[in-house]
């Protein structure tokens, strides 16, 4: 059974950093593509990044990029969103998610989410 469990959000104000860790578990991790979603309270969940079974591609939202930076440790079988310069509207729980497609991205699997909260 495929097992993703998130950790790391929190409260922080903005202009802040978050590093937020996705452990995986019951399939072969390094042959699947690691995505990251977030969903606002009233929204509908949406694309942040993603990387491919070996970390050496990625691609971002336009609204993240330059400012997250999505990595995957395929020995620890974890996949890592380094948040920086955060800003309120990124307030949102964050899901980490499997694909057997780097892009387009389709999520298989998904965590359980984590809340992350900036604050103005």
């Amino acid at each position: 059974q495929v097992r993703l469990v998130e950790s790391g959000g929190g409260l922080v104000q903005a202009g802040g950093s978050l590093r937020l860790s996705c452990a995986a578990s019951g399939r072969t991790f390094s042959n699947y593509a690691m995505g990251w979603f977030r969903q606002a309270p009233g929204k509908e969940r949406e694309f942040v990044a993603a990387i491919n079974w070996s970390g050496t591609m990625t691609y971002y939202a336009d609204s993240v990029k330059g400012r997250f930076t999505i990595a995957r440790d395929n020995a620890a079988n974890t996949v890592l969103s380094q948040m920086n310069s955060l800003k309120p509207e990124d307030t949102a729980v964050y899901y980490c998610a499997t694909s057997g497609s780097y892009r387009p991205f389709s999520a298989d699997y998904w965590g359980q989410g984590t809340q992350v909260t900036v604050s103005s």
